[in-house]
């Protein structure tokens, strides 16, 4: 009678004393992180809540909390919302280092929350306390890495730290180098492209989707080749298709690589439903895609971008394309309404937005320049030459127009293959322009010593690289410096 009596209290104990802290990714997880990379934010949370409630004690669920704060900030970019979220960071630590130590997931848990927040920080310009972030993120998965050296996600983060801190402007590998924070970017990237190959046929296979996220961004805003566009949208392409994420970086990597009517076809056909995350920033690439392509309907978009977007970037940007696209209707009363709102809306984060500010300020431009400006940016090369066809700088009155003239034309047959005409042609920007604060003569000498990188030219190329850099004073300084300083260094000057 007594032994069936302990038996049943320890039974009974057995179903209420709570569970041992844990960390498992299990069915309610992967099926919520993989509804957060189809940015159906709001099934991911129902789906934490569910594990929460079945399994209380499931370290994973912090996590997934922060991938949630992670992904609606970078959808949203509100500040007011990153004001209010990033003290979750402290609290969500805290709770995980309360979780079982005996897991390779305690560690990297902590490493991804640092992460994830370093990432959002820099976004918001928040860049010191960023890079002591990620820095951290680095130790707490070099630690892990001790531990388990066969799990896999340690390289997913290891990879994108490794590419942050390698490809830091130099005046912030300066700042960042006495605290001991060192990357490099090659490696990182070599890092990453493994795992793509490695973690499908893993127990982590879940993991593949965000280490295309990150391979997608460091293509097209790393390294910037066009020439890998179809190796990037390859691997897209093994992602579910009712992914809200894959049809942006299908559509953001085809802007950024002069596919235009590619990037309106991608965005068009992008899913849609309430269980989608409101995503503004879709129809600002397709409102500038149908610019590009001088399409009708371009306004209705960056109106709805405008509409809906809460955040701080790409509204003077945004305002500045719909003076545009009015100025080259005629309709200039409109044109002067619009550029009167860059002047009064939005912020000064980005460099667009800066440009956007400061073109504004200008006098408006030459329609057939602005015509093929924007043909250039589609990728409608042909098109862009016929807009400045039989001209010659003497045909513009102003002098920005006379350069803008001379580093367009440099640009549009760089673009085409046509080195000795672009080279001529950015030339005679440089010559013009090198004393003024407009780019292109800036970015025009960068342009030459790339040609000439690719020629294998070092010395031809290493002259106008240190040209580019000599130029200051004057618009995208920064991030033109930056790229003519890795020049430099890629071919060992």
């Amino acid at each position: 009678m007594i032994k069936k009596i302990l038996l049943i209290i320890l039974l009974f104990l057995g179903f209420t004393l709570p569970s041992k802290a844990n960390f498992e990714f299990n069915s309610n997880c992967l099926k919520a992180y993989q509804a957060l990379f189809d940015l159906r934010i709001r099934d991911a949370k129902a789906l934490i809540q569910l594990e929460k409630k079945q399994n209380p004690n499931n370290g994973i669920t912090i996590l997934l909390d922060n991938y949630v704060d992670y992904f609606t900030l970078l959808v949203t970019e509100n500040k007011a919302d990153y004001d209010r979220l990033k003290n979750l960071k402290s609290s969500r630590l805290a709770a995980l280092e309360k979780q079982s130590k005996n897991s390779p997931y305690y560690l990297f848990a902590q490493a991804e929350i640092n992460l994830q927040w370093g990432m959002l920080k820099s976004r918001f310009q928040d860049y010191m306390s960023s890079g002591l972030d990620i820095k951290r993120a680095d130790n707490l998965l070099s630690e892990n890495a001790a531990k388990y050296p066969s799990f896999l996600p340690n390289k997913k983060s290891a990879g994108l730290i490794d590419v942050i801190f390698g490809s830091l402007p130099s005046n912030l590998k300066g700042v960042f180098s006495t605290f001991g924070i060192k990357g490099n970017a090659i490696t990182g990237i070599r890092t990453l492209e493994s795992l793509a190959t490695t973690l499908p046929q893993s127990p982590y296979s879940f993991y593949k989707d965000e280490v295309i996220f990150f391979l997608c961004y460091i293509e097209t805003d790393l390294i910037h080749n066009k020439a890998n566009y179809n190796k990037i949208m390859a691997l897209t392409s093994s992602m579910d298709d009712i992914s809200l994420l894959k049809t942006y970086l299908q559509g953001y990597v085809s802007a950024r690589s002069a596919q235009n009517d590619r990037t309106i076809d991608y965005l068009l056909k992008r899913p849609k439903g309430d269980d989608y995350i409101n995503f503004p920033a879709l129809n600002y690439h397709l409102g500038n895609a149908k610019l590009n392509r001088m399409d009708n309907d371009a306004n209705i978009y960056l109106i709805n971008y405008i509409k809906e977007y809460k955040g701080i970037n790409y509204i003077k940007d945004a305002y500045l394309k719909l003076a545009y696209y009015f100025y080259l209707r005629g309709d200039k009363a409109r044109y002067n309404t619009f550029v009167k709102m860059v002047k009064t809306q939005g912020s000064l984060y980005d460099e667009k937005d800066k440009q956007a500010l400061k073109e504004a300020n200008d006098v408006a431009p030459d329609a057939d320049l602005l015509k093929a400006r924007l043909y250039f940016d589609g990728g409608y090369y042909p098109k862009a030459l016929a807009e400045l066809a039989g001209k010659d700088p003497g045909d513009f009155k102003l002098k920005r127009d006379q350069i803008e003239f001379s580093y367009r034309l440099g640009r549009i047959y760089d673009a085409s293959g046509r080195d000795t005409e672009a080279l001529a042609h950015y030339q005679r920007a440089m010559n013009a322009g090198k004393l003024t604060s407009y780019y292109y003569a800036a970015n025009a000498a960068l342009s030459i010593g790339s040609i000439y990188e690719k020629r294998n030219d070092k010395a031809k190329a290493s002259s106008f690289y240190k040209q580019a850099i000599a130029m200051k004073n004057h618009e995208y300084e920064n991030s033109i410096e930056t790229k003519a300083k890795d020049g430099l260094k890629r071919i060992g000057y």
